[in-house]
């Protein structure tokens, strides 16, 4: 089912913004990537907009709400409040959640962002709002039953999507001769079909290849595993490919996220995807560029005492990041990052910028 409210706006506070704007400092080494963006093609006929690009300054920065808080809900709307856009308004809204599995967060979305982000959503004018996902360990319905997603669903009014039953025209085919992916792949119609996107990720370590799990890699649970008719195992290519994190910012290229929530509250700074060594990191992050977010999250693992590979190197030189930059899927290096934060968050936000710029 899907539901519509009459527009109101979030509500409004009093606050200190603090916007720092990383530049004056030295920039980190250029990347010495070779990859080629690539351009995926679609199926002829299909309504639907790859748009890989957010939205930018003129001078490339992008902007993230940065909040220090061990308070999900408050997080969210905070974090709205701070970053003062609205991508929703009379539009479809799908919402790409992290239901890997059913752990509890940062396993997977914790039920109260999904609350508190579907509420701002509504009061800031969404037409309608789906939730939906993949799962990848274990059945996606039984996932979303034991979060509570069809609980909420009908409190609130809002639509729910379990891809694994999805039927093989609601699937969209993206292919490109310049893509890691031997034989491209397949991306949820659901989502495809939606006006806007909006990610709630969550901030943890993958001991499986992915190294990190944020935005970008949260969007593999759009891709089919199988599609019906199709014998390819796609999620198999995926993780037995030495080229497992360019596959991952490659997906990205298919369609761009109108918001990103990061509840970073807790975190996995070694394991994951569903069970780590967890921190309280105490954040909550929002924007719309998918690269600056997981750069950030990248900082705040280190900070945290991140010891695999995501503590390793330049953070602009990470895999997934490295190709989403060549794909021109954001900003183009970590000084070109702001935070939008508080006097309550600033020192923490201040120290995150420091690893960031130098990490």
């Amino acid at each position: 089912m899907s539901h519509q409210n009459q527009r109101s706006s979030l509500s409004r506070r009093n606050f200190l913004r603090l916007a720092m704007t990383f530049g004056g400092l030295s920039a980190v080494s250029s990347l010495t990537s070779t990859r080629k963006a690539i351009a995926l093609s679609i199926n002829e006929g299909d309504q639907t907009n790859p748009s890989p690009k957010p939205e930018l300054s003129e001078d490339g920065i992008s902007t993230i709400a940065f909040v220090k808080t061990t308070d999900r809900a408050y997080g969210v709307n905070r974090a709205l409040e701070l970053l003062d856009i609205n991508p929703v308004e009379n539009k479809t809204v799908f919402i790409k959640p992290n239901f890997n599995s059913a752990d509890p967060t940062p396993g997977s979305t914790h039920i109260d962002v999904l609350r508190a982000l579907v509420l701002a959503l509504k009061k800031m004018g969404a037409s309608s709002i789906t939730i939906g996902d993949r799962s990848g360990m274990g059945s996606t319905r039984a996932v979303m039953q034991d979060i509570g997603v069809f609980d909420l669903a009908d409190e609130l009014g809002f639509s729910t999507v379990v891809f694994d039953v999805l039927g093989s025209d609601d699937w969209v085919f993206m292919q490109s001769p310049d893509s890691h992916w031997k034989n491209g792949f397949y991306l949820s119609k659901p989502c495809l079909d939606a006006d806007v996107v909006i990610q709630a990720c969550c901030l943890k370590t993958h001991q499986y290849g992915g190294q990190f799990t944020m935005s970008l890699k949260n969007s593999v649970g759009m891709v089919a595993k199988r599609v019906p008719g199709n014998s390819t195992d796609y999620m198999t290519e995926l993780h037995k490919s030495v080229f497992q994190r360019e596959l991952i910012a490659e997906i990205n290229s298919a369609y761009s996220p109108g918001l990103i929530v990061l509840d970073g509250i807790e975190a996995f700074v070694s394991g994951g995807p569903a069970k780590g060594s967890r921190v309280d990191s105490e954040v909550v992050l929002a924007g719309t560029d998918r690269i600056a977010i997981d750069a950030v999250g990248v900082a705040l693992l280190r900070y945290h005492g991140n010891r695999t590979n995501v503590s390793k190197g330049p953070i602009f030189e990470q895999d997934q990041i490295a190709r989403a930059v060549d794909l021109g899927l954001g900003v183009q290096s970590p000084e070109k990052i702001r935070f939008l934060s508080d006097d309550d968050s600033a020192s923490y936000a201040k120290q995150i910028k420091e690893i960031l710029l130098t990490g």
